[in-house]
């Protein structure tokens, strides 16, 4: 194999230029490329047609494709930290300086042991790993499990960190045109040509697709193309860009290659694109079958389109002495092309009885002989091609001839790439006349709108001379699914239709006859398209055998499901900037330096980090908090409740929404007052609680849970996006849009009182449960009525720019009222001493408010809300729950969270049955004595009851149910 010179049908080698050579090392070996080559084409100039082992065989491998369908040539690509697996030597661009290995073999390529696997065949047939292993376990499962599980995967993954950097970008147009050649790019002139934005994505590194390499002018008319396009401000132009993943509503996932496996560029490797289509027009073009024929895998069998390219546009030739072998007429240019370049064409195989079109003219025309009706029986060679046997291919697969040869082109028809118009719900058909699945144009993936969302041109939608000269007469694809027809199972042995993990003919058949005639699960018996091209290649040659094997039209047996993405993408791409500290980046409030330099102990509350405490010289954690609370229900402390969930909902219906999200009513809650709300899961279940504000006759600001923010705003989306998508409703998360304080204590309302402002802090003014705006220290602020302690409190919303300002304003004047800032412990303590619930504690996902005493907040004035019917079902009604009450432990210790309450006999296991369990549990400094809380059955009706809860390490703790509420049961205090 060398370079070809440039020759006359095509510039010979037009992607490459030859002047600069690129030094690369592949299995330790120094070899010389040139620049524009791929890997494969790199590797074919130096003579290496072997380039990979199949999976379960590891059986010789040579390229196959030319582009990402390619299954056969993947390498371990880079060294250390940038080292990766399973790199398809078709689409990876040479780099000066790389490094790059064989996989799946040992100790070499060229000697893998790994080949007794083909000889161990009749052992290994489709399916044997669950007939060998099915129960009851034979004794050699012991055996051979360890081995076939350090066999498992293809390559192996790196183990260093990744040092390159990757990078996510969103983009918006009314029309995104997906693939660059000629039925792309004129679709783009067009969709500009109406004003609109328009992007035009190109997975390759160059424009055109086959246009260029197949027709004389082609590279002429996609200039000029290319050349209008790029003059017209509305329109975008990405190479490199591969769409992997079309989704409802025209949301397009897209790679783009920036400086892939070249770190001295110092940029991003690839960029992962978000687009939002207005409509896509996918232009993608279509596969190229192989042809299923004894030994159709040996190095040098390639698709014929493939072998075109690497003559014409990279300059290499395969081989010297070509055979083709089609069932269509391209593949003649492949035969033309070969010559032209000054190749030995031995003969071009055609399956058909007659050959008739320009092509074959052309052919015969150049001297090059053309063989109608007649099959490969067999390819001969090993670790290449040596030469083929011919038979007829409506027969029995007799020999009947040979020819050789040393490189063997095949065609077997071409596939339009149909996977993104079936990833978001386009239908397909099977296309009798062209052999091929095409799209079903009265079944298209529908918008929003109801109107068809995607439309597919060119090869794409079956119109495979769409690129070339329509002038030219072309016959029929004759469908080949087998060569030669009735060719005997010693031949079907040795088909392969999945390359990369050897499934053969005689693998499907064998699973038909066995049962399996779902295409799914003959997918999964036989491994069949489960490859990394993910059945680009195999699947519908595959589906042929298999509905043969059924008798039954291939369209009956359906295909498999086309599911993003197209073609892989690196972790290191989905997840871009989110690793190391950013994969899960804590969120800090405005005052969370603050809270740093006067000493917080943090606590995570979801990617939060809130202050737990404050300790001081001399103290823990746990001493700082009883000092805390005490300072509160003496003093007056502050808390930094900015992580507190903050919803605005507005709209004309937003009362009504607020209505269905809630268990009380939201609608009837006058303007300048709070109300606390309860919301329920489609369930029943309680997710959440809160305090909702009315600000305005069509606004409300609903108060989540830390953790609830972004669920309960999701929630609130899914409902209104699905179900209610036709109410004037609008829903934002504000919750980083202020900063929240709460000071509660009984020296509250004096400190406020200090500040200069605009706002009535007065008990008459602002009662509890209201709110009021205006200007506190000359910060405007929202000061709400609330509390969450039992003590007079007050929490302030002010943006969250000033937050600190405000913060430190409150601490510099209530220095002489002993002012005490506490953390999330001693708001929790707190709490429980009131007996206020707290999601997550007191709710684990099976409880419902009337578990927890609170019926008064459920509505009985409107007909429904989430969660109603489910709360009427009979196991929701039954007097059994566990419900919840005040424990108090008769020995002093508290009770650990979690304990559960025993009680006489085991149930269906064997355990003792429980009757409760602790929901919170603390050493309450106020009372000075344990209190805690608990679900236990039939609770609010046995007060003064003792129950026992055994303990991990031994012994008995008992407790009596008492009321929850332990501090303050008439809220004096909270009423200030």
């Amino acid at each position: 194999m060398s370079r070809t010179p440039p020759f006359r049908l095509v510039r010979g080698g037009r992607l490459i230029d030859r002047a600069f050579q690129l030094a690369f090392r592949f299995d330790g070996r120094h070899l010389r490329g040139v620049q524009g080559d791929t890997l494969a084409s790199a590797l074919l100039a130096n003579g290496q047609m072997l380039m990979g082992r199949s999976f379960k065989y590891h059986r010789p491998r040579g390229p196959l494709a030319s582009g990402a369908e390619e299954p056969n040539a993947l390498f371990g690509l880079g060294q250390g930290g940038r080292f990766e697996p399973n790199q398809r030597a078709s689409t990876t661009a040479l780099v000066a300086g790389m490094v790059l290995r064989s996989q799946n073999c040992w100790p070499s390529l060229d000697a893998d042991v790994g080949a007794i696997n083909t000889w161990l065949s009749p052992l290994l047939p489709a399916g044997f790993y669950y007939k060998t292993f099915i129960h009851p376990r034979p004794f050699w499962k012991h055996l051979f499990e360890p081995i076939i599980r350090r066999s498992a995967g293809l390559g192996r993954a790196p183990t260093g960190p990744d040092p390159d950097r990757y990078e996510q970008a969103y983009g918006f147009a009314e029309v995104v045109v997906v693939g660059g050649g000629i039925a792309g790019l004129t679709a783009a002139r067009e969709a500009a040509d109406k004003g609109g934005r328009v992007i035009v994505l190109e997975q390759d590194p160059h424009w055109g697709g086959r246009t260029p390499t197949d027709h004389d002018g082609g590279q002429a008319a996609i200039d000029a193309a290319l050349a209008d396009l790029r003059g017209r401000a509305n329109v975008t132009l990405r190479r490199n860009t591969m769409a992997v993943g079309l989704y409802d509503h025209g949301y397009l996932l897209a790679r783009e290659t920036l400086a892939d496996h070249d770190p001295n560029q110092g940029i991003p490797r690839q960029r992962l694109w978000r687009i939002r289509a207005g409509h896509v027009i996918t232009a993608t073009g279509a596969l190229e079958r192989p042809l299923s024929f004894a030994c159709n895998d040996v190095p040098g069998v390639m698709l014929a389109s493939a072998m075109r390219d690497f003559i014409a546009d990279y300059g290499v030739a395969p081989g010297k002495r070509i055979v083709v072998v089609t069932n269509n007429d391209d593949a003649y240019r492949t035969a033309l092309t070969a010559q032209a370049a000054g190749l030995d064409v031995v003969a071009v195989i055609d399956a058909r009885p007659q050959a008739t079109g320009d092509g074959p003219q052309a052919a015969r025309a150049a001297g090059i002989p053309v063989m109608t009706g007649t099959a490969v029986a067999k390819v001969k060679g090993g670790t290449h091609v040596e030469g083929v046997a011919l038979c007829d291919q409506s027969g029995t697969g007799r020999v009947t001839g040979a020819l050789d040869c040393d490189v063997v082109a095949m065609s077997g028809g071409w596939s339009p790439v149909v996977h993104l118009y079936s990833h978001c719900g386009g239908r397909i058909t099977w296309d009798e006349a062209q052999a091929m699945f095409r799209p079903d144009p009265s079944r298209p993936p529908l918008g929003a709108d109801g109107k068809p969302m995607v439309t597919v041109l060119g090869a794409a939608n079956g119109d495979l001379r769409c690129a070339g000269d329509l002038e030219r007469a072309e016959a029929p694809t004759m469908p080949v699914w087998v060569m030669p027809r009735n060719a005997p199972y010693k031949l079907r042995a040795k088909m392969w239709l999945d390359f990369q993990n050897d499934v053969k003919v005689s693998d499907v058949e064998l699973a038909a006859r066995e049962g399996y005639a779902s295409v799914e699960h003959a997918k999964r018996y036989t491994t069949l398209g489960m490859a990394t091209d993910q059945g680009k290649t195999s699947n519908i040659n595959g589906l042929a055998v298999l509905s043969a094997a059924l008798d039954q039209p291939l369209e009956a047996t359906g295909t498999t499901t086309f599911r993003p993405p197209y073609t892989p993408l690196t972790l290191g791409t989905i997840a871009a900037e989110a690793r190391g500290e950013a994969f899960q980046p804590l969120r800090k409030t405005p005052i969370h330096d603050w809270h740093a330099r006067h000493g917080a102990s943090w606590e995570p509350v979801g990617h939060w980090r809130r202050p737990y405490s404050y300790p001081r010289a001399g103290e823990d954690r746990y001493a700082a908090v009883h000092r805390e609370i005490l300072a509160v229900r003496n003093g007056v402390g502050t808390l930094d409740a900015s992580t507190l969930g903050k919803i605005i909902v507005k709209g004309p219906d937003a009362g009504r929404f607020l209505d269905m999200m809630y268990t009380n009513m939201m609608s009837t809650l006058p303007v300048g007052k709070c109300r606390y709300g309860l919301m329920c899961n489609e369930n029943g279940f309680l997710m959440d609680d809160g305090v909702v504000a009315r600000l305005s006759a069509d606004t409300w600001l609903c108060h989540t849970t830390t953790g609830g923010a972004d669920r309960i705003h999701a929630h609130m989306e899914d409902w209104l996006q699905c179900e209610w998508w036709d109410w004037q409703v609008h829903a934002a998360n504000l919750t980083e849009q202020y900063a929240q304080i709460a000071i509660a204590g009984p020296k509250a309302r004096e400190l406020l009182q200090r500040l200069p402002g605009t706002i009535d802090l007065s008990q008459d003014a602002l009662p509890f449960m209201q709110w009021a705006e205006g200007e506190l220290a000359g910060i405007p602020a929202r000061v709400y009525r609330i509390s969450f302690s039992g003590e007079l409190s007050y929490e302030i919303a002010v943006p969250a720019g000033r937050g600190l300002e405000l913060w430190e304003k409150l601490h510099d004047t209530g220095r002489d009222l002993g002012i005490t800032p506490y953390g999330t412990e001693a708001m929790h303590v707190m709490r429980a001493e009131k007996g206020f619930i707290m999601i997550g504690d007191e709710t684990d996902g099976t409880v419902i408010p009337q578990d927890l005493g609170l019926h008064w907040a459920i509505s009985k004035k409107k007909p429904d809300y989430i969660g109603k019917r489910a709360q009427a079902r009979s196991f929701m009604k039954d007097g059994g729950r566990w419900q919840l009450v005040g424990l108090e432990s008769l020995d002093g210790r508290v009770l650990p969270d979690g304990a559960h309450a025993v009680e006489p006999g085991v149930n269906a296991n064997g355990q003792r049955r429980t009757q409760g369990r602790v929901t919170s549990s603390y050493h309450s400094p106020t009372l000075n004595r344990p209190i805690a809380m608990g679900l236990v059955r039939h609770g609010p009706a046995r007060m003064g009851q003792v129950l026992e809860f055994p303990m991990p390490g031994g012994g008995v703790m008992k407790a009596r149910i008492v009321d929850p509420v332990f501090y303050d049961k008439e809220g004096t205090r909270l009423n200030g």
